[in-house]
């Protein structure tokens, strides 16, 4: 109807004003048992991230997590800095995680932009979530037209490449749906090829038990003794993947300082890192991604990467 197109115009505008790069919507209707998730964590491919399973449910059906849900809204935002000069004996940290804390950077506008829809119509609902909620948002990201999803299951774009932050508000409104979006990796397969762990398994799904990322960031145990000398120097995270896509050719910079690199967190100082103690990371780190790894963790991806610069000449 007219008035959807109308709410629907005016969120979005209403999301740049108050922070977001773009906003499209989602008919909510799409939602269901969702072959590719189950897929996924029928194969294991989740880890020991329990989490995934246990809220399977309400991923696979948003109306489990807000019944009545009309419109899915996506919402992105830029997070790309150019990567700083490495000083030698340095590790790399995921481009993401440089600077401050994305949850933190996006809640607020996040949590205004949804106060300003219920504001729209009298008991209109609305939840939001950056990518805590048990929300599928890289599939919503499809559908919704504002991005499509890589061979390295990121979502991508033609204008900005992978570099972006996906925040999702799920409401009660009908809005006017956008288009879903195609596929633009076409029979591109650089990502695939370049990791190192071999952890995209097929076009779109990763292996998290193999994944840099996933080891370096989510695993606080032992990480598998033949997987170590394969992960380089990255000592969290790791953008492989999205470094090679030629889609990245087209990045550009973020206009959010948030997510400009502190000094030293693109390519921490390996002795440095040894050094630090439970206190020293915590205040180094205070506010930051990196936080969410713990200092025990961290300090073992450290020991890895110094091994590793040890045995390339």
């Amino acid at each position: 109807s007219s008035k959807a197109a109308r709410y629907a115009q005016e969120i979005k505008e209403k999301s740049t004003d108050i922070y977001f790069d773009d906003c499209r919507i989602a008919d909510a209707a799409l939602s269901g048992n969702e072959h590719h998730l189950n897929s996924w964590l029928d194969q294991g491919f989740q880890a020991d991230m329990d989490w995934m399973t246990r809220t399977r449910e309400q991923r696979n059906d948003v109306q489990k997590k807000l019944p009545g849900t009309q419109s899915v809204i996506v919402l992105i935002k830029n997070y790309y800095s150019p990567r700083p000069q490495a000083p030698t004996r340095s590790g790399k940290i995921s481009r993401y995680a440089w600077g401050r804390d994305y949850h933190r950077s996006l809640k607020k506008p996040l949590i205004r932009l949804a106060k300003h829809i219920e504001s729209l119509e009298p008991a209109t609902r609305t939840y939001a979530s950056v990518d805590t909620g048990p929300v599928l948002e890289r599939t919503w990201a499809q559908r919704s037209g504002i991005a499509s999803i890589g061979k390295n299951s990121l979502a991508l774009r033609r204008d900005i490449g992978s570099w972006f932050f996906i925040a999702t508000i799920l409401t009660t409104l009908k809005l006017q749906p956008d288009s879903n979006s195609h596929d633009i990796c076409g029979t591109c397969t650089a990502c695939i090829d370049a990791c190192p762990t071999d952890a995209i398994v097929e076009p779109c799904i990763v292996d998290s038990n193999r994944c840099i990322s996933y080891q370096t960031i989510e695993n606080r145990a032992t990480i598998p003794k033949d997987l170590q000398p394969l992960h380089g120097d990255w000592i969290y995270g790791c953008d492989i993947c999205q470094e090679v896509c030629p889609w990245n050719r087209f990045q550009t910079n973020t206009n959010d300082s948030d997510f400009h690199p502190r000094p030293g967190h693109a390519n921490p100082d390996i002795k440095q890192i040894e050094r630090m103690n439970q206190e020293t990371f915590d205040k180094e780190f205070e506010g930051t991604p990196i936080r969410r790894t713990g200092h025990a963790a961290f300090l073992r991806n450290a020991r890895i990467v110094d091994e590793n610069l040890n045995k390339t000449p």
